[in-house]
């Protein structure tokens, strides 16, 4: 039975590429165990490169096949960053065939595409996220459960640098306070431990204190951060409350929970912290994606340059 990613036409295809397909999905979901959201993009672009070796099948799918695929495209008006992810899902695809002997070689090892430019989102200074966390501390004083949570979101995630995804979808015993210490689950299925300070304890305390139990309900989940109806928080949520929260900043940028994250980061490396350290912080797979947020330390660099070196 096709799953609920397949597309209507799937039947339409050879049988070998509808096997393919199939099998390709499985290995996505059990063996990488990817997100919903990325399958639904993997099987997206396949579907589209499968289509145009309909005629000759698995057999067709050579480098050139890949290259008049991306060709079309491109000239079709597609954006360089679509052009990467479909160039990377390709060579996913045909990796995982080569492997299983679905083809006799990976043509995808010399496909090349172009670079995506790679955007930074906004970044809070020190002083604005002083700002911010001070105003939803007085916010919170009115000891409203809502704005308690609110508070606790913001100070976690600017703690911690994880991701909404990571800390909505933390459970209770994912919490050490003992140790003020987190266990998240990140992309993959990697989990990892990150560390917070005593602002986000006191408001971790402050939320445990009662005000988590005034939001839950008898089939509440053992989350972390429950929404106002007693269920899971939504990072839908999550994104307005950081939003909201930066925006009441006087010259604050708009922020999304991923400007906070990049803005820990950022601020970590300023203090002093080794991109080692926080790539793990950050649950980064390699030391290059951790070294974007490097780019704001130059200021930092210049100003030790001046300071330490004899012909400053």
């Amino acid at each position: 039975m096709p799953s609920s990613d397949e597309p209507a036409d799937a039947d339409a295809l050879p049988a070998d590429l509808a096997d393919a397909r199939r099998a390709f999905e499985r290995h996505l979901r059990l063996e990488r165990a990817t997100s919903a959201h990325t399958v639904r993009a993997y099987l997206g672009d396949l579907d589209a490169l499968l289509r145009t070796v309909a005629d000759t099948g698995l057999a067709g799918l050579d480098l050139a096949a890949l290259r008049r695929w991306l060709a079309a495209q491109r000239a079709a008006g597609a954006s360089r960053a679509t052009l990467t992810r479909r160039a990377s899902s390709a060579r996913v695809f045909t990796a995982w065939a080569a492997r299983t002997g679905r083809l006799a070689t990976d043509p995808g090892q010399r496909l090349a595409a172009p670079r995506k430019h790679r955007t930074l989102p906004s970044v809070l200074t020190v002083e604005q996220a002083d700002a911010m966390l001070t105003a939803a501390t007085s916010g919170a004083a009115e000891e409203d459960p809502v704005a308690v949570r609110d508070l606790l979101l913001l100070e976690l995630l600017y703690a911690t640098g994880v991701r909404v995804s990571e800390l909505c979808g933390l459970d209770l015993d994912g919490v050490d306070q003992r140790r003020r210490a987190l266990r998240v689950l990140g992309k993959g299925g990697r989990e990892r431990t990150v560390v917070y300070g005593v602002p986000a304890q006191r408001a971790l305390e402050r939320w445990l204190g009662g005000h988590r139990s005034a939001l839950a309900r008898p089939g509440s989940p053992a989350a972390l951060l429950l929404g106002a109806r007693g269920g899971r928080l939504d990072p839908r949520v999550a994104r307005s409350v950081v939003n909201a929260a930066a925006g009441a900043v006087p010259g604050g940028p708009a922020l999304s929970p991923h400007g906070l994250r990049h803005s820990a980061a950022t601020h970590l490396l300023v203090g002093g912290a080794d991109l080692r350290s926080v790539q793990e912080l950050l649950g980064h797979a390699t030391l290059a994606t951790t070294q974007l947020y490097t780019h704001v330390t130059v200021d930092r660099l210049k100003a030790i340059h001046d300071q330490a070196h004899p012909r400053a």
